[in-house]
């Protein structure tokens, strides 16, 4: 993905600066499209991944040009983004949800899934009063989720499936009774991972849920699945979608979020300085808690890009060119660190790096630990045949000082 990046000039950016990339996104999105018109099945925003509103004329089908039918929503919040911004059907679910949440929440919404039996059972009445009285033209569908036991090694802070995991209902708590009410089941047990781990988790979903199953009017087989990853195999996922709509006469639903703006985003960052300790370290302009957290969540080593000698190349394993160094960010937390990278010549004050793949996740998780100011969003859009960068939002002292008191 890297070689985008010789006609992208940093300098003319501020830092940090998330700068999404207008033509990964429609590339993206075109994919995503393919499979919907291959299999019949709906595709949604996973906004816990990805809510950049400034772009969703791209992706809605609603409200812009693109092929998505809707949002799912982890929060009202979340809900009304879609509600307001995205268009289209919008699907919610949590792992619990109060009196507070739940009025809100049911004007914005067209289908809630609840995570256990004892939330459907509190809830129904209220949903039931709410489709006769207050809104008979948009009647709310109501599923469950469903936990599969069938992992699929992700590590264990996102596998849904984990022993001791508090999300869905297992099989050995359903009974004929659950469905009543119930138009469609739920289930996410993926995280960036490939048709053939969706392959096996409806195999073991087939044999533990079959009785349930063609009572469904619609099936959502959550988010996890890397579709817009090079090598993924559509073909197979294809497979499986049309395979289960012709068997269970239900509609299909994904929510990705990664493959909807996965390598659709950078993060922009300038060296403030180079210490010496047991090695160079490099301190950005950034903070890893605030700005990239999943780098020490999950962890992972982002890609980093750089310039030398008027090319964009891309860094190197620690040692596998001429000069290695941490590079790090600026907080108090020790930890405060991206990882070691080399590259063919020293980096120096003043440097941009460019960390690639920053749409996801690092957008909707940053905060403002020890006071540091969000980085700017602006996206990279190719006009008259050049690419060109427009700045969507900077952000003040007033956006720290308000979310705390």
């Amino acid at each position: 993905m890297y070689t985008q990046h010789l006609l992208f000039d940093t300098t003319r950016i501020p830092s940090p600066c998330y700068v999404l990339n207008e033509a990964q996104l429609r590339a993206n999105a075109d994919i995503l499209n393919h499979v919907q018109e291959r299999t019949g099945a709906k595709i949604l925003l996973a906004l816990k991944s990805f809510a950049a509103w400034a772009t969703f004329p791209l992706l809605s089908r609603e409200r812009g040009n693109g092929p998505l039918w809707g949002c799912c929503a982890s929060s009202v919040d979340e809900a009304r983004l879609a509600r307001e911004e995205f268009g289209g059907e919008v699907h919610a679910f949590a792992a619990a949800w109060n009196q507070r949440e739940m009025a809100e929440l049911l004007p914005l919404v067209d289908y809630i899934i609840f995570n256990s039996l004892t939330q459907w059972r509190r809830f129904a009445p209220t949903i039931a009063w709410f489709n006769q009285s207050r809104c008979p033209q948009r009647q709310i569908q109501c599923g469950l989720r469903i936990n599969p036991e069938h992992s699929e090694g992700a590590p264990d802070i996102y596998n849904p499936c984990a022993p001791g995991s508090r999300l869905g209902v297992r099989k050995v708590h359903l009974d004929a009774s659950a469905m009543e009410g119930i138009s469609g089941l739920h289930f996410h047990s993926l995280c960036e991972q490939g048709a053939d781990a969706l392959e096996r988790t409806l195999a073991a979903i087939q044999n533990q849920f079959h009785h349930f199953l063609p009572q469904c009017d619609w099936i959502n087989m959550g988010g996890g699945h890397h579709i817009t990853k090079s090598g993924y195999d559509l073909e197979l996922l294809c497979h499986c979608l049309i395979s289960w709509r012709n068997t269970y006469k239900a509609q299909i639903y994904l929510e990705p979020g990664e493959a909807v703006a996965l390598d659709a985003g950078w993060l922009v960052t300038t060296v403030l300085d180079v210490v010496q300790a047991d090695m160079p370290i490099a301190i950005l302009d950034i903070g890893v808690p605030c700005h990239m957290p999943d780098v020490i969540e999950m962890p992972y080593r982002p890609r980093v890009l750089y310039v030398d000698n008027s090319l964009t190349d891309l860094a190197g394993m620690p040692g596998e060119k001429k000069w290695t160094c941490r590079l790090a960010g600026k907080s108090c937390l020790a930890g405060d660190v991206v990882g070691e990278y080399s590259f063919n010549v020293p980096i120096k004050l003043g440097q941009r790096l460019i960390f690639e793949d920053m749409a996801i996740y690092s957008m909707v998780k940053t905060t403002t630990f020890n006071g540091l100011r969000l980085p700017s969003i602006g996206i990279c859009e190719k006009r008259d045949n050049a690419l060109s960068f427009r700045m969507l939002r900077e952000f003040c002292y007033e956006d720290f000082k308000n979310r705390l008191s």
